[in-house]
C-alpha cells in the first residue's frame, strides 16, 4: 500500500503548482506550495504515509464535521437539524443565503460558514473559552494526538480579517438563528479553524467516522454511530463545498476540505485518509489533494457507488 501511495502521489505531484493560495485570509498566504503529503489509515490499523505526511498546516473547514459532532453529543440530532440543515446549498462556502428575504435553517448546512456558525452557538461549556477546550480536546482524542493546538499567528490572521463572516454572523443574529454575542461566537469559530493538524491527524480522524465512531488503536468508542451516519450523509453531499456533486462523481466517498489545503476523506468501514497540498481551484478544495484521492479512488475501488 505504501509502494502505491508514494508512486501516485508522485503522479500528481505536477498539480501541486496549478492553483492558488488562500491569500485572502493573510497567513495562509506563507504556504509553501511543494508542501504534498498524504496518510492512509486502514480499520484494521495498518497504515500508509507518502511525501510531508507530518506537516502541519491550519485545519480550516476540516473542522466543521468535528463541529457537527460536538454539537450531536451535545444536543441530539432532531435539535442540531431543526437549526442548520442538511441540504446542500449549490453556494460557495462563505456565500450569504437568502431567500425571499427570510434565512431559515433549511437554507444552511454544517458544511459551510454560516452553518458551522450557528453550530458554534450550540455547543456547551461554561463560556466561549471553555467550548474551545471541549473541540480542541474531542480533536485531540479522534486524531489519537494529545498535541494538536491552536496556531495563534492564523487565529490573529483570522480574526483580523474575517468581515465576511462577521457579515453571516450578524444575519444569522438578526434572523434569530443564534443567540449569544456574535464576537463570542466568531471567536470559537476562528479557534475553531486555527487548530493545527497533519495528514496523518487527518486520516485519524477520518477513521474514526468510518468505523461508526471508534477511535484508532483502543478502539473505544468516542461517539454514537448513528452519528457517524448524520455526518457522513452531509459529507457526501455538501463536504467539497460547492464541488461536491462533481466530487461524488469523481471519487464517489465523503470527505471534506478547507482552505488550508487539507481534505479528509472517509471510506466507511475501510478507511481515514488525509492529504495536504495547499494550491487550490477556484471552489478552494486542494487540486492535488483530489487527483491523488481520484487515482486512489480507481485503483482501490474506494467509490460507495
Amino acid at each position: 500500500m505504501e509502494e502505491l501511495l508514494e508512486r501516485l502521489l508522485e503522479e500528481c505531484r505536477a498539480y501541486t503548482h496549478s492553483g492558488r493560495l488562500a491569500a485572502y485570509i493573510p497567513e495562509l498566504a506563507n504556504a509553501n506550495m511543494d508542501d504534498f503529503g498524504a496518510y492512509i489509515l486502514n480499520s484494521d490499523g495498518r497504515s500508509a504515509c507518502a511525501g510531508d505526511y507530518n506537516k502541519c498546516f491550519t485545519i480550516q473547514s476540516i473542522v466543521k464535521p468535528i463541529l457537527l459532532l460536538l454539537a450531536l453529543i451535545d444536543n441530539g440530532e432532531e435539535l442540531v437539524r431543526s437549526k442548520v440543515g442538511v441540504e446542500a446549498t449549490g453556494k460557495p462556502f462563505d456565500a450569504i443565503n437568502v431567500s425571499d428575504q427570510s434565512l431559515l435553517s433549511e437554507h444552511i448546512n454544517p458544511m459551510v460558514n454560516m452553518g458551522a456558525i450557528a453550530m458554534c452557538n450550540l455547543i456547551k461549556g461554561a463560556d466561549y473559552n471553555d467550548k474551545f477546550d471541549r473541540l480542541l480536546s474531542l480533536t485531540r482524542e479522534l486524531a489519537c494526538n494529545p498535541n494538536i493546538e491552536l496556531n495563534q499567528s492564523v487565529y490573529r490572521s483570522e480574526k483580523l480579517t474575517g468581515n465576511k463572516n462577521r457579515a453571516l454572523a450578524f444575519m444569522l443574529k438578526t434572523y434569530g438563528m443564534i443567540s449569544d454575542e456574535v464576537e463570542d461566537v466568531l471567536d470559537l469559530y476562528f479557534k475553531a479553524c486555527s487548530i493545527s493538524v497533519s495528514s496523518k491527524d487527518l486520516a485519524h480522524i477520518g477513521f474514526a467516522l468510518s468505523n461508526r465512531g471508534k477511535v484508532a488503536g483502543t478502539y473505544k468508542r468516542a461517539f454514537n454511530h448513528e452519528y457517524a451516519h448524520y455526518v457522513n450523509a452531509i459529507l457526501m453531499t455538501c463536504g467539497m463545498y460547492d464541488g461536491s456533486g462533481d466530487f461524488a462523481v469523481r471519487v464517489g466517498v465523503p470527505a471534506k476540505s478547507g482552505v488550508g489545503g487539507g481534505i479528509m476523506a472517509v471510506v466507511p468501514t475501510r478507511m481515514g485518509i488525509g492529504i495536504y497540498s495547499p494550491g487550490l481551484d477556484e471552489k478552494g478544495n486542494s487540486i492535488a489533494g483530489i487527483k491523488l484521492l481520484e487515482k486512489l479512488s480507481k485503483t482501490l475501488y474506494l467509490s460507495i457507488f
